[in-house]
């Protein structure tokens, strides 16, 4: 089947986002697996548009370079196909991944293992289907990580930030400042703050409904001071563009949906007038929120509801700032320390 006849059927974006790297054609039957592998993705796993992406772009990555490891070996096009993956050509692939780049840069082990995760999962649906005898990622082992405390913004850096650092007037200044507001003060996700619509925000209740992972909901407490803040942006954004129940709550000043990057360079704009932290990105907000809350005196189960996080696990790694921060306490007060 001509790669051009394909397309012509391939229902997701993300799918085709595949296809863009791909420079030999599927059989038939890997062209709808693939598709519907990323339906199982989206419907049944419910995974994020953001996920569903990765995992396609991860799986074309891996398809360029067998095809090229296979041509290299003499085989011919019509003879390379994925039932034939031996572990060793994973293996391969994980070294080349390992290895610097010509520019000097190299992926982390940790991007490295998402590939394999999202080479494994294929593989796991296609033997489901009986596709493919065996899973070859199976006995890969993942490549180790180092542990790294969560980057997080202190406390007096943050009071500043919102307190006394100046926002530009306008419009644009009051959503800014809304976003720093909304990041640190409910300890959302990037892709929940710019899914917020104006209608999942219950002021009478000072509370947010947010659509998180796997699309579930969850619902967060507002303080006063965030309230205030929405109640003054809708009040502005409606004399800019007008209010409707629809509209998604952070935008740009056409009313455009707001966009990644967008949020990327607010944050990082305004932390790098408090904070010398080597990453400042909206996540470094949603750590901040947590590790502040933990050193207040908040449970961990209480934590872990307002995070969105399915198992406590990975709200566990918040302590060790809090046990650090103990320990300097300790040294410092401690005569036998």
């Amino acid at each position: 089947m001509r790669l051009e006849k394909v397309l012509r059927n391939v229902k997701h974006k993300v799918v085709f986002i595949f296809f863009c790297y791909i420079q030999i054609s599927f059989t038939h039957k890997y062209v709808f697996m693939l598709e519907s592998f990323a339906d199982y993705l989206e419907y049944q796993k419910r995974s994020s548009k953001h996920t569903v992406t990765a995992y396609m772009t991860d799986l074309a990555q891996f398809e360029e370079f067998y095809e090229k490891l296979c041509t290299e070996d003499g085989q011919k096009a019509e003879e390379i196909t994925l039932d034939k993956v031996t572990l060793q050509d994973i293996r391969c692939w994980v070294i080349s991944l390992v290895e610097k780049k010509e520019d000097g840069t190299k992926l982390n082990n940790k991007s490295i293992n998402r590939k394999l995760s999202a080479l494994k999962s294929f593989y796991n649906f296609l033997e489901a289907r009986n596709v493919v005898a065996k899973n070859p990622v199976n006995k890969m082992k993942r490549l180790k990580i180092s542990k790294t405390l969560p980057l997080f913004v202190v406390e007096n850096g943050m009071e500043k930030l919102l307190e006394d650092v100046p926002y530009e007037d306008g419009f644009e200044g009051v959503r800014d400042k809304l976003i720093i507001e909304l990041l640190y003060g409910t300890g959302i996700r990037l892709s929940e703050i710019l899914g917020l619509k104006i209608k999942d925000i219950d002021l009478y209740n000072q509370a947010i409904k947010v659509l998180g992972k796997r699309n579930k909901e969850r619902i967060i407490p507002m303080h006063f001071a965030l309230l205030d803040l929405i109640k003054n942006y809708l009040q502005v954004k409606s004399l800019v563009q007008g209010v409707d129940a629809e509209n998604y709550l952070i935008t740009t000043m056409s009313g455009e949906q707001g966009y990644p990057m967008m949020i990327w360079r607010i944050v990082r704009k305004m932390l790098d007038q408090v904070s010398t932290i080597e990453r400042r990105s909206p996540h470094v907000l949603r750590h901040t929120f947590a590790t502040h809350l933990l050193d207040n005196g908040a449970d961990l189960n209480s934590i872990k509801d307002l995070l969105g996080h399915s198992t406590l696990a990975s709200t566990q790694m918040y302590t060790h700032n809090s046990v650090e921060k103990l320990k300097k306490v300790f040294e410092k007060a401690h005569p036998k320390a």
